[in-house]
């Protein structure tokens, strides 16, 4: 797939590495900034159509859910 097809920034994601730091802790690091930028999750919902309608559906029951959430916490 071409990037600019997905409309993702072709930026590279830059994890400094000290002397002495330890490659798992910048292998970790790494994979959170990735995570961060939401590639995959984009990815995995272009797979397959999604209706706007079911969106908003599944955006309100996600809403619900962390309202009552809050509110337990409360």
């Amino acid at each position: 797939m071409r990037l600019d097809y997905l409309n993702i920034k072709s930026s590279m994601i830059i994890v400094p590495i000290r002397d002495g730091d330890n490659i798992d802790r910048a292998l970790k690091k790494f994979k959170r900034k990735f995570e961060k930028t939401g590639v995959i999750r984009e990815l995995r919902a272009r797979q397959a159509y999604i209706k706007p309608s079911e969106r908003r559906r599944e955006e309100i029951k996600r809403a619900i859910y962390i309202q009552k959430l809050q509110q337990k916490e409360e």
